[in-house]
């Protein structure tokens, strides 16, 4: 009986993953036997860091491309471009974006679109841009790195696909991830100029069962299930992988 979750012989194609998140999904995608990783970063020097960090890995198969994820016109050179010097695309992770930790009241129109173009716009114009080639192949994985804010808001975060592609056997699904230890979330996780821990740091780890912040590797299991065969029956859903907040009040005041 064949391992429902290799990935061996695909290509994987993961936006932003650089570094956090998506370089820790690309980890596990290698873990479970992908041919290719394909990534891409906003400019030059965000790629490079990406590829230096995936050779510090021992990472070889990898392919790095410069293409802002908002440029509908770059993602579709981007795509023909991918297909001519890697192949086809068999599993893509949306998985680029930003915060901005504003007030709704303070935040400027433009600081606000930008984090829907980014965040919710650009997913939907790569998946746009693969989907036809895997409609022909009648075959494919599409994994949105969503958020637990789908669920649960916060204040600050005010302004942070659909599975219609069923018959073609293409899933798409979503993971979202709760609060991870990465740069974007680093200042949160910053001591006090007194030592003290960050309110939100303890906010965080006093509303999380595990009481602590979760890994970027911790994505990496999930994100295999879900671009695998084993999730062929699992199709516009999101795989919330958050330690247990959503299902947990919180420790009572002492």
């Amino acid at each position: 009986m064949t391992n429902p979750f290799s990935l061996e012989g695909k290509n994987a194609w993961i936006t932003g993953a650089s570094y956090g998140i998506g370089f820790n999904i690309a980890k596990a995608f290698v873990a479970a036997g992908i041919k290719n990783i394909i990534f891409n970063d906003i400019n030059e020097a965000a790629l490079e860091k990406g590829l230096a960090n995936y050779k510090a890995e021992g990472i070889e198969n990898v392919h790095g491309y410069v293409c802002d994820v908002t440029d509908e016109n770059a993602v579709k050179a981007l795509v023909e471009k991918i297909h001519a010097e890697v192949g086809q695309i068999d599993i893509l992770v949306n998985n680029a974006g930003i915060i901005k930790r504003i007030p709704m009241h303070e935040m400027k129109r433009a600081e606000f679109q930008q984090v829907i173009d980014v965040d919710l716009v650009a997913p939907y114009i790569v998946s746009a841009a693969v989907i036809p080639e895997m409609m022909e192949r009648r075959e494919g994985k599409i994994i949105n790195i969503c958020s637990m804010m789908s669920e649960l808001g916060r204040e600050t975060v005010s302004a942070y696909i659909c599975s219609e592609y069923g018959e073609y056997n293409i899933q798409c699904n979503g993971i979202g991830p709760g609060y991870i230890a990465t740069p974007q979330t680093a200042p949160l996780r910053e001591r006090q100029p007194d030592g003290s821990r960050h309110p939100f740091d303890s906010f965080i780890c006093a509303k999380t069962p595990a009481g602590r912040w979760l890994d970027p590797s911790e994505l990496g299991g999930p994100a295999v299930f879900l671009a695998s065969k084993a999730s062929d029956a699992v199709n516009g859903h999101i795989l919330y992988v958050d330690g247990g907040i959503l299902a947990y009040i919180g420790k009572q005041p002492q």
